[in-house]
This record gives structure tokens, sequence and C-alpha cells, in this order.
């Protein structure tokens, strides 16, 4: 089997544990499961997932610590599922890596979405295969790095999707439905807020300076467009 199907669930709460790991496998993937932190790295260290479903709340360490260490030993989508709904929690741990985040309780249909989209291989085009650069910029879409005067940076799925999707537009303004579309699909519950919280996150990484951005670029009230020339 793939390691595209194989999906890793991180989770405590053994009944919560014990619907997602039946659900999932009548979905046809293959599960395995962790309930503590730990756990969770050492099944990262000795295999390949498609998927990892993360609860923060985990007995031994936070489960934004996982994500910070299962970052520099898998490159799999992490998809948090937590009770902890507050908007700074829920950027702490996308800003670590994590590609989406679902707060608690949630429906069954919605999360079988978010993990078809996080399952899905990035568009392949000329400018995401050559990558795009700029004084002081350098980004590679195909692996996902970012070099910012000369030193290196990480982008998380989701923040290669948004580049890549703006570097296809050469300099064009992509809309915020267009990026809601392109990023979490018709069936997720994104809205104009995720997009903004995604185009911090990618400034964060890329601008010399965040708060007066050079590169990427925010058109009011229409969308947002990469200055690359």
């Amino acid at each position: 089997m793939s390691s595209d199907a194989k999906i890793l669930i991180v989770e405590d709460e053994e009944q919560l544990l014990r619907m997602l790991r039946s659900t999932l496998i009548q979905a046809g993937y293959a599960v395995t499961t962790a309930k503590t932190g730990v756990e969770a790295l050492e099944q990262l260290v000795l295999e390949e997932f498609g998927v990892v479903l993360l609860d923060l709340g985990l007995p031994d360490i936070d489960g934004k610590e996982v994500i910070s260490q299962a970052r520099a030993i898998s490159k799999a989508p992490i998809l948090v599922i937590s009770a902890r709904g507050s908007e700074r929690e829920k950027i702490a741990a996308l800003d670590l890596g994590a590609s989406d985040y679902v707060p608690k309780p949630f429906d069954v249909g919605e999360l079988l979405a978010r993990i078809r989209v996080a399952l899905r291989p990035p568009r392949r085009c000329a400018s995401s295969e050559a990558g795009v650069s700029k004084k002081g910029l350098q980004i590679d879409m195909a692996t996902r790095r970012a070099t910012v005067d000369g030193e290196y940076v990480r982008l998380s799925r989701k923040e290669a999707e948004l580049l890549q999707l703006l570097a296809d537009a050469k300099g064009e303004i992509v809309s915020h439905d267009q990026i809601i579309e392109a990023i979490w699909g018709r069936a997720g519950d994104a809205d104009f807020m995720n997009v903004r919280v995604l185009a911090w996150q990618v400034r964060r990484k890329i601008e010399p300076d965040a708060a007066a951005p050079r590169f990427l670029l925010a058109e009011s009230g229409l969308g947002y467009r990469l200055n690359m020339t």
C-alpha cells in the first residue's frame, strides 16, 4: 500500500480515537495510532505517512512541540484536530508547520474532505518547477524551500501552494475566493480570515519586514499578488 494511503492518528481520548480509526479504515486508509507525542514521533521515524491527524492536548508533550519535531523528520501534512479554538493557538500551530486546523467538535465528512485535500498532489507547472527569484528572495516550489537574504526557511504545504498560485498569476491579482478554492477546496469552510492568516504566515517567513512587505502584496478588497519583477 502506498504511504499516501497511510494515516497516523495522534489522540489520547480513547472513544474519539476508536471512532476516527474505524471511519478512516472504512474510507480505505491504513491507520496507525499513537496516544502520546513521543509515540507519534517514534512512528514518524519508523514509517512514512500520507497524513498525520494530531490532537494538541497530549498527556506527555504539547502538540505544538510534536509539530516542531515532526517537521524535522517527516514531510507528511499535519492536520491538527483540537478543542483549542483560539486564533492564537491556530496561528501558532500553522506557523510551526501544520497544514490545516480542524476545531473540535468536527463533522466527519468535512474531516475526510480535508484529508483528501491534504493528499492531493501539488500542481506542476513551468513556474513551480523552476521556482521564482528576486534580489534577496529565492523560492523553490518543488521542495517547498525559500532562501531570504541567504537564510533558509521551510514552507508549509499551504504556504508553498499560496506562493505557487501567485507565481502562476505572473504579478496579476489573485482574488480571495480563488485562493480559497485552490488551497482549501470548495468542500472546506475557509474564509477571508483564513487567507489573511496564511498570507501573514508567508510574510513572516519571506519578507525582511513583514509589516512593510516587498514581495507578497495585498490589494485592498481584491486579493493578493506576488511582486517578483
